[in-house]
């Protein structure tokens, strides 16, 4: 199939993408509901879900006409240089449970946009949301082997992904998920010469200034904390305040946190609905008395015994506390407080992943010198570390993984870029 959807005109595969977003978007409540069955999610977080995803790709659909060379200036006379770029051949993307159609679709669609075929490998824990995404393309008319989809049991993940990895049709890999489960694609990526976009763990900062707007600090920092659960690659995990503006601060926030409905999914409208599964709440369980045990102070929430878990703040999390270091992924958030913005930037960049910031301030200047010094592939000034947008360059630094997805940088990563010379007039050789 590759070599038929390659020769395509722009033209043809802007138009069964956006055919495509339209056949995405017509089974949102489908996606509700298989999210919910699957991994509990709320309507709210599928609904985001279904809308984001469609947008991406419409931007896919765009970037069709986007594919661009360029011609170089040569030494030898008569010669024309060109740098193009062309389709790289059939591209693996692996993705996870926790924003299914996001992360889904965003593995597909610009490689889909760029003249590449796809396999999509869907998650072990959702595989009929994975599906519908399938569905939603095939009925858009794509052509047959353009759009292929793999499950496995989870006990033939590792052999399924270095299989089609070996493939010799197989030039390109993304995944979104797990550092652990990212080093190992790495290393069979490297194994078989096989570039890879990894967009991995993340434990973003969300930075809270002497001077910041705390209604809209507190707003952002609950959205970035608690949307699905935590159980976002760039949910806020660390909250780092300035000491001179804490108690305040944490006083707003614990009342916005205990206010969000927690909840089945399934049973009606809910913010916070169940985790994963029961690995979490007994991991985040043992994180909560870990951090109590070296003197943190609970504010709100606690320890759960089933899945669906409140929304949890520990206040005054020092470094010697596993909460500080670990990825929750889950609704239990720790509070670092700080003095002063050296000490803010120090606790931020004290992790070994880097994918997602935020920074609250309202002297703009001081707040972008701050976003500046974070190790982050994204930060946000003034904004939640939750934010996605089909067009941007998404992708993190340190252990959050190398690549971008999304608009040009997208191109890029899933195109190859060839010189190609034309001689138009005799060429003088040595012998």
């Amino acid at each position: 199939a590759f070599p038929a959807w390659a020769a395509t005109g722009p033209g043809e595969r802007r138009a069964l993408l956006m055919k495509a977003a339209h056949a995405l978007e017509a089974r949102a409540e489908a996606f509700t509901a298989a999210m919910a069955a699957e991994t509990g999610a709320s309507a709210i977080w599928a609904g985001f879900n279904v809308h984001l995803a469609a947008g991406m790709l419409l931007e896919a659909a765009a970037l069709t006409t986007r594919i661009e060379g360029s011609i170089l200036p040569s030494d030898v006379p008569g010669s024309v240089a060109m740098a193009v770029r062309q389709p790289a051949g059939v591209v693996l993307g692996i993705a996870p449970w926790n924003a299914p159609v996001i992360l889904g679709v965003r593995a597909i669609a610009t490689p889909l946009a760029c003249g590449n075929t796809v396999v999509l490998k869907g998650s072990e824990l959702c595989p009929a949301t994975h599906g519908l995404i399938i569905e939603a393309l095939q009925d858009a008319g794509l052509p047959a082997g353009v759009v292929n989809f793999v499950t496995n049991a989870p006990a033939d993940a590792g052999a399924v992904v270095e299989a089609m990895v070996a493939h010799p049709a197989l030039r390109r890999v993304n995944f979104t998920g797990s550092t652990h489960v990212g080093r190992l694609i790495a290393q069979t990526c490297a194994k078989y010469l096989k570039p890879a976009v990894l967009e991995l763990g993340g434990k973003a900062p969300f930075v809270v200034l002497d001077d910041a707007d705390l209604d809209a600090a507190v707003a952002a920092a609950t959205f970035g904390a608690f949307a699905n659960s935590g159980q976002i690659c760039m949910s806020t995990e660390r909250i780092i305040v300035d000491a001179a503006v804490a108690d305040d601060f944490v006083a707003r926030l614990a009342a916005r946190a205990q206010g969000l409905p927690l909840g089945d999914p399934r049973k009606g409208p809910v913010v916070l609905g169940s985790v994963v599964d029961q690995r979490t709440v007994e991991r985040c369980n043992a994180l909560i008395d870990d951090a109590l045990a070296k003197g943190a102070r609970l504010v709100c929430g606690g320890k759960a015994d089933s899945t669906l878990m409140p929304a949890t703040l520990l206040d005054e999390v020092t470094a010697q506390m596993r909460i500080y270091h670990e990825e929750t992924f889950a609704p239990v958030k720790a509070i670092v407080r700080v003095h002063g913005t050296e000490a803010a930037i120090a606790c931020a960049n004290d992790n070994p992943f880097g994918l997602a910031a935020a920074v609250f301030g309202r002297d703009l200047a001081r707040a972008w010198q701050v976003a500046g010094r974070i190790q982050s592939g994204i930060c946000h000034i003034n904004g939640p570390t939750v934010h996605d947008e089909a067009q941007m360059p998404f992708g993190g630094v340190k252990d959050s993984g190398w690549g971008r997805f999304g608009g040009q940088a997208g191109i890029e990563a899933f195109t190859e870029l060839r010189w190609i010379t034309m001689q138009t007039s005799p060429r003088h050789y040595p012998f």
